[in-house]
């Protein structure tokens, strides 16, 4: 019997503390910058972000959107057998946020690592497993994308630092002899790496270049409109499907008119896309799993539905995941 995967559980979390626009209108204006609730909300549709508190890391809240998942799959900790977690900005150099994690989580043993793919994150740590569980490695996957991306922004910039928010969201992924993730399709090009980067490392405790983040917002703007309409296109020809099988596309939530302009070439209509960037803001491989939690808890995703994952971000990576809920 062919083996497949399925999504049988969803959490996500946002730290406490909501940043509106007019915060950061206040706080910019301190420093002699200008911008203005309106500015932001018309080139991004972002009103609001949730930041973490200094000593809250990105394990922190992937634990827990991981417990929120697990709950719903009706599981507990000790019942996973796969943890990846999907991060830029992970609580250490190493070891990996996901096995941070999993001692939270109070397990061991099952294999326990990170995926760096930036914003297309999550959908490429939810391919691997996939891959993982079809295989047979693994039977139960909690797959997760956790971001503090509060901690890299350069406050003195306001293109980027009004963008991005932090948060996790989790899944939970079960072996199944019932189709669930359908197809995938993945792909990087690393001619792009310079304009979505943070260019810094460390080097004997210093910090070598600039850890703060860099982005041209028009490159990244014109690249990610024509690839991911590409990519949900290969995606529904593996599946044998088309635009019209798809219930609900969950886009990574970077900005609203590229979701719209995405949502356009597949001639879906907004009403079928989720959306969360207006109080989430971007929180990178937390903001498709963020926004398919939101979906299903509020009623709009229902079982048996089709929804058309995809992510795109530094690297420049992008990609696409085609499942039934």
């Amino acid at each position: 019997m062919r083996r497949y995967s399925r999504i049988t559980g969803t959490g996500s979390y946002l730290p406490p503390r909501r940043v509106t626009n007019d915060d950061f209108v206040a706080q910019l204006a301190e420093q002699g910058i200008e911008t203005s609730d309106q500015w932001i909300v018309e080139r991004t549709g972002i009103r609001a972000r949730h930041f973490a508190e200094r000593d809250v890391a990105s394990s922190d809240l992937a634990l827990e959107a991981s417990r929120k998942a697990l709950e719903a799959a009706g599981i507990t900790a000790e019942d996973i057998d796969l943890i990846i977690v999907a991060t830029s900005t992970p609580d250490m150099v190493f070891p990996s946020t996901a096995a941070i994690l999993q001692g939270k989580l109070g397990v061991h043993g099952c294999p326990a690592f990170d995926v760096q793919a930036v914003c297309s994150g999550f959908v490429y740590a939810l391919t691997v497993a996939d891959s993982m569980l079809k295989s047979g490695v693994a039977t139960r996957a909690l797959v997760i994308g956790a971001e503090v991306f509060s901690r890299i922004l350069d406050y003195k910039d306001r293109t980027t630092c009004v963008l991005f928010g932090d948060g996790a969201g989790a899944v939970v992924l079960e072996a199944s002899d019932e189709p669930g993730i359908l197809a995938c399709d993945l792909h990087a090009d690393g001619r792009h790496v310079d304009i979505l980067c943070v260019p810094g490392n460390v080097y004997g405790g210093e910090i070598l270049g600039d850890p703060l983040l860099k982005m041209d917002g028009q490159a990244v703007f014109k690249l990610a409109v024509g690839v991911l309409e590409k990519a949900a296109r290969t995606t529904l020809e593996k599946a044998g499907l088309t635009e019209a099988d798809i219930d609900w596309l969950i886009p990574h939530q970077a900005n609203i008119r590229i979701m719209q302009s995405t949502a356009r070439k597949l001639k879906l209509s907004m009403d079928k896309v989720i959306v969360t960037v207006d109080q989430h803001g971007n929180t990178s491989a937390a903001s498709i799993p963020l926004a398919l939690d939101h979906g299903v808890r509020n009623g709009q995703i229902k079982p048996g539905q089709t929804l058309l994952l995809e992510g795109v971000g530094g690297g420049f990576a992008w990609g696409a995941v085609l499942l039934k809920i």
